[in-house]
């Protein structure tokens, strides 16, 4: 396979995540909405290590279990982020 078919299938798997992490966001925005009513807080930090433990142990690399960490952190922000928009009522 040449470079320019690897950079294709990176394109398209690009093109699943972004399908994917929509997905997600729109899924958290639900839960947001559930929290909300009932008045739940959005932050639980016990779930957020559940994830994390998950998918370290799911992890057979390349990526380093730190590195599956930090990427799951930044998509957990995101989502949280939205939740904290639904509870304010400002979705």
């Amino acid at each position: 396979m040449g470079i320019d078919e690897i950079r294709d299938e990176i394109d398209r798997l690009d093109s699943e995540l972004l399908r994917i992490f929509n997905e997600r966001a729109s899924l958290a925005l639900r839960i947001g909405e559930i929290k909300k009513g009932l008045d739940l807080p959005v932050y639980d930090p016990a779930r957020e290590k559940r994830i994390f433990a998950r998918m370290t142990s799911a992890n057979h690399g390349p990526l380093d279990d730190q590195a599956i960490v930090r990427l799951f952190e930044r998509v957990i922000d995101e989502s949280r982020r939205l939740e904290r928009i639904m509870t304010r009522g400002e979705h």
